[in-house]
């Protein structure tokens, strides 16, 4: 993975600067200046992993990814590496906050499911493909992205067949826009896409909250048939758990406090 080296920072009254209730400023204004800096992060996600790869950098790793915007607001942290679309989110509620332009990496997101069930696998990316080529799957993009958010609402089509019974899909709910949740309800772009291809494949969708990192286990244990929550398919994770073709890309990204 790619290490930054930047060298020393040098020392400046800049670094000593305090902006508003005594919150440092900030340091962070591309990827090389990540070294030495106290980076926060999701507990067991993409950003967790190759943040941990910074030359000098300290981790301090949350369950959330909100807990992490907070530690940065507060002070706590120097930036926050995580999915562009839940920084996205998390930017557009506090105007204290921004993202880099520069992007950390790219990334693709994929569904996790055991090692051994190939025959899930072949079902869910035949699924996968057919929303693709009839349109669903960017439908469902634009929902959540763009000028056109909230303006295609996915629902499932009148008489589904549910005749394959439950499938469960174990998640973390703490990842707008892809899932959250709204009262009791987990709703995002993952859900709508996953109701669209039990629609294709004849299954009903359960949904299991848990924390980030206790996803795959879950799924290696048979507790859960699917992982799907803004998941990279990296090496590693493959290790551990099999997984379907892409259903859409991202990046990660650096979010710092604004100067």
């Amino acid at each position: 993975m790619k290490k930054f080296f930047s060298g020393m920072v040098a020392f400046s009254l800049a670094a000593v600067m305090m902006t508003g209730c005594g919150v440092p400023a900030n340091e962070v204004h591309s990827a090389d200046d990540l070294e030495n800096k106290t980076i926060g992060v999701q507990l067991g996600t993409t950003g967790d992993t190759l943040a941990s790869d910074i030359e000098g950098a300290k981790m301090e790793r949350f369950n959330k990814g909100v807990d992490a915007i907070q530690a940065l607001k507060q002070g706590k942290v120097d930036a926050v590496i995580i999915d562009y679309q839940p920084a996205s989110v998390f930017v557009e509620k506090n105007d204290d906050l921004e993202i880099l332009d520069e992007a950390f990496a790219d990334e693709e997101y994929a569904i996790a499911m055991k090692l051994d069930n190939t025959e899930l696998q072949a079902e869910i990316n035949g699924a996968l493909k057919e929303l693709e080529e009839d349109g669903t799957l960017q439908k469902i993009r634009d929902n959540y992205e763009g000028d056109g958010a909230g303006e295609s609402v996915y629902t499932s089509p009148e008489g589904v067949d549910r005749s394959k019974g439950i499938l469960v899909m174990a998640t973390n709910a703490e990842f707008p826009p892809y899932e959250s949740k709204e009262n009791d309800t987990i709703v995002g772009f993952d859900v709508d896409m996953m109701n669209a291809v039990c629609d294709k494949l004849g299954y009903e969708l359960q949904i299991d909250d848990m924390a980030f990192d206790s996803i795959i286990p879950a799924v290696q244990s048979g507790k859960a048939d699917v992982g799907v929550a803004g998941m990279t398919a990296t090496e590693e994770r493959k290790q551990n758990v099999l997984f379907s073709d892409s259903y859409t890309t991202s990046r990660q990204v650096i979010v710092v406090r604004k100067d």
